[in-house]
């Protein structure tokens, strides 16, 4: 037997990840190095070969899996392995352990502002989390980590390959809210379109409304401004005819005082 298939033997016995240096035990003729060149060869011929599996690198490790594509088919079957689903406070909590790790229940708890205890107390049983030390402070709280298992559920090689703080928001815009399938969210989005036609109507009519009372307030506001020039019309027209009325009437002579060289007597000749 050849080295690729003693560790194609032993990856498809195994049902978890298995490093080069655990593989090459399986004979003592085997090393690290021969164990990687058979997984690179094993690799290049399932992918041309064009096989239902592949050689993954998972959990710091190489293990046979079914590929992705196939799954709806494996479904349908009882009998096939499946990975438990984790509900939204189990991955909210099992995300902050995952990235500030280790941490205690209390610096949990205080991020997510609920008490974590029974979250955490599931997560441990599904070998997701484990006790990784005790804080130094006062009354050595336990600390919490993530297992190999945590790699293996989601496919990471490391944690290097946990998504970085940058990438998040990528990762979470086409995200659906927490208990709702798929069915819930297209209801949600009929229900939020019907109201926006709705929202669009009423402000369409609005809008209507609004052009109309402008155009009414106008109306009145002309009406009244021609009202007002008529009068104002009539006010200059009267005005008009008493200034003609006063220019036809005759003025009242007034007799003006003789002068005063004209007035005084002419002084008496005689002596």
């Amino acid at each position: 037997m050849n080295a690729s298939q003693i560790v194609e033997a032993v990856l498809f016995a195994s049902d978890a990840p298995l490093t080069p240096d655990e593989i090459a035990r399986a004979d003592s003729q085997l090393d690290e190095d021969l164990v990687e060149t058979a997984l690179k060869e094993l690799r290049a011929e399932y992918d041309d070969a064009q096989r239902a599996f592949e050689l993954t690198e998972v959990a710091e490790g190489y293990q046979i899996l079914t590929r992705s594509e196939f799954a709806p088919y494996l479904e349908r079957f009882d009998n096939v392995p499946r990975s438990t689903r984790l509900s939204g406070p189990s991955i909210e909590t099992l995300a902050i352990i995952a990235y500030r790790q280790p941490l205690g229940r209390l610096e949990i708890e205080y991020i997510r502002g609920v008490g974590a205890s029974g979250v955490i107390r599931t997560l441990q049983d599904r070998n997701l989390i484990d006790i990784v030390g005790r804080s130094e402070g006062l009354g050595r709280p336990l600390l919490y980590g993530t297992t190999t298992h945590f790699l293996e559920h989601f496919g990471f090689r490391s944690l290097v390959d946990l998504p970085r703080p940058e990438e998040l928001p990528i990762i979470l815009r086409d995200r659906l809210p927490l208990g709702t399938d798929g069915e819930d969210a297209e209801e949600e989005a009929q229900v939020t379109l019907a109201l926006g036609e709705s929202e669009e109507g009423d402000a369409e009519e609005g809008l209507a409304q609004g052009a109309g009372a402008d155009a009414e307030g106008e109306a009145v506001v002309e009406a009244g401004d021609a009202e007002t020039a008529a009068a104002v019309d009539a006010d200059v027209e009267e005005s008009s005819e008493g200034e003609e009325e006063s220019a036809d009437v005759e003025e009242p002579v007034i007799d003006e005082e003789p002068d005063d060289e004209e007035a005084t007597s002419a002084p008496d000749a005689s002596y």
